[in-house]
């Protein structure tokens, strides 16, 4: 049985570390007030799962052992782990609220960007995916600003994006539960059939005076996101 040694006790080390023991894994946990200089001796991977400004100063306490490095952040190389010879990246493309929410996230078929600096820290980290029975992508470490920036955009801004729902359905009079249909069908729309198919509503019929009554009808502060969002739909139009 693997050993995983998990150094970080919030939301993702703690829903890794239940996630992991389900999946058949030896797990122990340390905080950043332990002595990390051992960490990676005796496990088969060391898991940095800190907040991404503290990985590089973490990764240069851990004496050089046995373990991979491993951190899991989405925006950084594998160059903030060295100088272990053996790195990996395993970023979980899901949100992580708490760590019982966050476990069953991780073994939900999720999936996972991977990358390794050797061939035994990439067989690793596959190894992690299999037991939390997850898929996965490579993504070099080029790439990582670009895909961690489309997935805060799939993430945070889609939330950022419901709430003006809910401020502006509730200054309507209606329950913002009446359009979580909507939501989720349009999300499974472009599932199916990709964003520029799926667009419907005035934007995609060229429907101007119907996007002016909305205009009179928002608040101020709601208007510059609604603008801005009309005009990311207008570039789905053909």
């Amino acid at each position: 049985m693997p050993l995983a040694r998990i150094i970080g006790q919030g939301r993702a080390g703690r829903s890794l570390a239940l996630a992991l023991a389900e999946g058949d894994w030896q797990v122990e946990t340390l905080g950043r007030s332990d002595d990390l200089s051992s960490a990676a001796q005796g496990a088969d991977v060391c898991v940095v799962a800190t907040p991404d400004g503290g990985i590089a100063d973490i990764a240069a306490v851990i004496e050089p052992g046995g373990a991979v490095v491993m951190h899991l952040a989405g925006s950084l190389g594998l160059d903030v782990l060295a100088p272990h010879q053996h790195r990996a990246g395993m970023h979980p493309l899901m949100s992580l609220p708490d760590a019982e929410r966050g476990a069953a996230q991780l073994l939900d078929n999720g999936w996972f960007a991977v990358a390794g600096s050797s061939d035994h820290a990439t067989d690793l980290v596959l190894a992690m995916v299999a037991a939390l029975g997850g898929r996965h992508f490579p993504i070099a470490d080029h790439a990582r600003a670009a895909y961690h920036a489309a997935a805060t955009i799939a993430s945070n801004h889609t939330t950022a994006l419901l709430g003006q729902v809910e401020r502006v359905a509730a200054a309507a009079g209606v329950p913002f539960e009446a359009f979580v249909p909507l939501i989720t069908g349009s999300v499974n729309n472009v599932a199916a059939l990709g964003a520029a198919a799926a667009l419907t509503g005035p934007v995609s019929r060229g429907d101007e005076a119907t996007l002016d009554r909305h205009r009179e009808a928002l608040d101020l502060d709601e208007l510059e996101l609604y603008e801005a969002l009309v005009v990311a739909a207008r570039k789905l139009r053909p």
